[in-house]
């Protein structure tokens, strides 16, 4: 019998429900197979979470309102308010407090309830506030551990060396994916799909080199090299080959490190990758079908001074195409699971097996809707679509 904790996630090491699984071959459907929530996880840009001001965000159906105190700390609250269960991403922030729009009930950034201004003596004071979430800040993202609550300091943050670095300059992305998670972990780690992207990168052809895997992560390498066709400026420019492209090859590198990923080019000759990706799929909604994708791309700085600056918008033009090319793909992907109500995939790459399998093996079962609403009242039973800021703010 599958076990719950308090909260309605299903325990670690337990049995898979049925309805998870594929009738025909008994094997878990990966697509059923929800985020760990025992992780950090970014859920805002930090430039989004203004000073005194509130953000609505989400984790896997649980509503998340951030806000920023008048010390410059950010705080992560469940998303209802205790009372009358209206947002609290509506209200109002006073000093470190955040105030219920409604009634006008605060909360300190713990969740704790600090003041019901029309609350007599004698009368009875609710036993517990609204849920805090451990937050904490880095490389321009809010981040909330929206598991187990005693993990969180024990739980490290993504290590990006290279963001701080002088060598390199970031790019930030944020975007909602009306996906599983899982799809993209799969595109991004299967480089065969080149053929997708051959309007902006011209004829690509890769070499798996080599590929390791173990419980919590797969890495493959990549040799590629250029085979023809037209090539995008933002492209050579990405791959330090200056305007004119070259014909260089490059080593790849892509690794999914639950339940992060990472991707380093390497131009042939070079001692340096000429940008590190990193990047989070963050589920959204309950039945984790969407996701907000938040990229950090940072980019290798040239010997010229300012021209990096220079090939900025032609490298984000360029990276913002290819993007939407496997946005198409996976969503499309997402469509195809909706219509069967199964995965009818075929998959023929052991590499993609592989990292299924990580998925699978670190990830939990998703609940069902009503389950996963009645645990924290944090939902309605209707998809309201992405969140406030969902699209909002690169750089």
């Amino acid at each position: 019998m599958t076990e719950t904790d308090e909260a309605g996630a299903f325990s670690a090491g337990t049995e898979w429900p049925s309805a998870h699984r594929d009738p025909s071959t008994g094997t878990v459907d990966l697509r059923r197979v929800g985020a760990h929530p025992d992780h950090w996880y970014p859920v805002a840009l930090s430039k989004n979470v203004r000073s005194r001001r509130t953000f609505a965000t989400a984790f896997a159906g649980e509503r998340i309102a951030l806000y920023r105190g008048e010390s410059g700390t950010v705080y992560a609250l469940e998303d209802r308010c205790a009372h009358r269960q209206v947002p609290l991403s509506m209200g109002v922030v006073e000093g470190e407090a955040l105030r219920c729009c409604y009634h006008a009930w605060a909360y300190r950034g713990d969740g704790r309830i600090s003041q019901i201004p029309y609350l007599a003596k004698g009368d009875g004071r609710p036993p517990r506030g609204v849920r805090g979430y451990p937050v904490r800040e880095a490389y321009g993202l809010v981040f909330a551990f929206p598991g187990d609550p005693d993990k969180a300091a024990d739980t490290p943050l993504p290590d990006l060396p290279a963001f701080g670095s002088p060598r390199y300059k970031a790019m930030t992305y944020s975007r909602t994916v009306r996906c599983h998670y899982s799809f993209m972990h799969e595109n991004l780690l299967d480089m065969n799909h080149q053929f997708l992207h051959r309007g902006v990168v011209g004829r690509l052809r890769p070499e798996l080199l080599d590929s390791r895997t173990d419980e919590r992560s797969v890495e493959a390498r990549y040799l590629f090299s250029h085979a023809g066709g037209k090539r995008n400026r933002g492209a050579s420019l990405l791959a330090a080959e200056g305007i004119g492209g070259s014909d260089s090859r490059d080593v790849m590198t892509i690794r999914t490190e639950y339940p992060y990923q990472t991707l380093d080019l390497v131009p042939e000759n070079a001692e340096r990758p000429a940008f590190r990706l990193w990047v989070a799929y963050v589920p959204e909604d309950a039945e984790q079908r969407r996701c907000h994708t938040f990229g950090l791309l940072m980019i290798e700085k040239p010997r010229i001074p300012g021209a990096l600056q220079l090939a900025w918008p032609l490298i984000r033009r360029f990276t913002e195409r290819v993007f939407a090319e496997d946005r198409m793909a996976v969503e499309a992907e997402q469509r195809a699971w909706d219509e069967q109500g199964e995965d009818g995939n075929r998959e023929v790459f052991s590499l993609i097996l592989d990292v299924r399998e990580v998925l699978r093996t670190n990830g939990v079962p998703i609940r069902p809707r009503a389950a996963a609403c009645g645990a924290s009242s944090m939902c309605d039973g209707h998809d309201r679509g992405p969140v406030r800021g969902a699209d909002a703010g690169t750089s």
